[in-house]
């Protein structure tokens, strides 16, 4: 008998629907294709002048947090891999984008965020930079069985988006 293809989610295929949500989702090329900014490598300026740093994945310990003396282990015991963060003044925003097409374990990890923002924020207090973590949701989300696990993210100070540009519209870039 043949094999039917998975097209919902789950198993490899999370894996193939999410990364082209987050490649769909690239808000650096949303900055950069908007006009507004020049971007130099993970740079945004505006009229001359650094507004944001960008990192995603390790790039923000290699980037970021290493050159100023920010060793992760110091700080907490496992790395966390942000989907983008950006550096904006004296803030880290920590962007975690989720993909879903089917009900599955992601359900779950959107209520997790207290916990890594705590982890985020013990790295960056010596800095003195304060972190805030937001969602990029897809639209799946929007589904009332969600409405509890949103009303919770922002009743515990985060914040959630399904549009790119909304997101990046509230992170002041």
């Amino acid at each position: 008998m043949a094999r039917t293809p998975n097209i919902y989610g789950g198993g490899a295929q999370t894996n193939i629907n999410g990364l082209r949500f987050e490649r769909d989702t690239d808000l650096m090329q949303i900055i950069d294709s908007s006009g507004k900014y020049d971007i130099e490598a993970n740079k945004v300026y505006k009229n001359g002048m650094l507004i944001a740093e960008y990192f995603s994945k390790h790039s923000l310990y290699t980037g970021f947090l290493e050159p100023k003396g920010i060793a992760y282990r110091d700080y907490i015991s496992a790395k966390l891999l942000p989907d983008d963060a950006f550096i904006i003044g004296r803030t880290c925003y920590i962007i975690e984008k989720k993909y879903q097409n089917v009900g599955g374990s992601v359900d779950e990890k959107l209520v997790t965020f207290p916990f890594k923002k705590e982890q985020y924020q013990k790295m960056f207090s010596p800095l003195g930079i304060e972190v805030e973590f937001y969602y990029l949701l897809n639209d799946w989300f929007k589904n009332g069985r969600y409405r509890d696990t949103l009303a919770y993210i922002e009743r515990n100070g985060s914040r959630y988006f399904f549009v790119p540009n909304e997101l990046i519209d509230n992170i002041d870039i």
